[in-house]
Order: structure tokens, then C-alpha cells, then sequence
């Protein structure tokens, strides 16, 4: 496990070699990759409980109901 002492030399690392003016913008960009990642989570839970959405036919298979060229 990291510990306090770890963790500075980590941070200081990050920022030795992002540079202070970019840390916001990674943490930024962090947070938000975060918060898709959940709610995309949170939607494929959703589609997964919810039996009325999903459609019986696999869509990669070709229709039975169309004919072949041959």
C-alpha cells in the first residue's frame, strides 16, 4: 500500500512532468472520464435488468425474412 511519503514523490513526479499548469486540466479530464464510465455502467445495469428493451432476434444474424440473391 502507498503511503504519505510515497505519495508525494508520486505527485511531485506528476507534476515535474505535466507541469502546474496542466494538473487541473488532467484532473479535470479525470473526473469527467470517471463520470461517463459510471453512468455508462449505470445504463448497461439498466438494459440488463429491464427484459422488455431487449429484442429477441441477434442483430449480427441476416433476417429470415428476406431472401437470398441465389
Amino acid at each position: 500500500m502507498i503511503r504519505g511519503q510515497e505519495w508525494l514523490i508520486v505527485l511531485l513526479i506528476v507534476l515535474l512532468i505535466f507541469g502546474a499548469r496542466k494538473l487541473p486540466d488532467l484532473a479535470r479530464s479525470l473526473g469527467s472520464s470517471a463520470k461517463e464510465f459510471r453512468k455508462g455502467i449505470e445504463e448497461g445495469s439498466k438494459e440488463d435488468a429491464d427484459p422488455a428493451n431487449a429484442t429477441e432476434e441477434d442483430p449480427t444474424q441476416p433476417n429470415s425474412a428476406e431472401a437470398p440473391d441465389s
